[in-house]
């Protein structure tokens, strides 16, 4: 499991004083970085080998900008071309969201999904979670 902790800005909130529910996407995106150097080491954007597919959050609890909250980032289910990214942002000791990503590996210039590859597959199955 992968774990980034945020230092909320005043920005990500909104009118009523919580954060925002339009952060938590861009939160749980930046925390998957390390997914995507499993893919590909360097994160050069020419040669991207991923697409999304499926995005859901649910939010859980109010949150609020003035302490850190953690984004723990684990591999669900893992298929032939597509992957489960399952991830939680934590505050205060508290569950305040959870969230899917579907990707898939994939090959742009031709438009299809990839099989992923074995080694890869190996190194996504050392971050599973239930």
């Amino acid at each position: 499991m992968f774990h980034l902790e945020l230092e909320p800005r005043f920005s990500d909130t909104d009118a009523l004083g919580h954060i925002s529910n339009t952060s938590l996407p861009v939160w749980f995106e930046q925390a998957r970085t390390p997914v995507f150097r499993i893919f590909h080491p360097t994160l050069e954007v020419e040669t991207w080998p991923l697409i999304i597919a499926r995005l859901e959050i649910d939010l859980l609890a109010q949150s609020y900008w003035h302490m850190p909250v953690e984004i723990r980032t684990g591999i669900g289910k893992i298929g032939n071309s597509s992957f489960h990214v399952i991830q939680e942002a934590w505050q205060n000791g508290k569950q305040i969201a959870r969230g899917v990503a579907v990707l898939i590996h994939f090959d742009y210039e031709t438009e299809k999904a990839l099989p992923i590859p074995d080694e890869i597959r190996s190194k996504l199955s050392e971050h599973r979670v239930a």
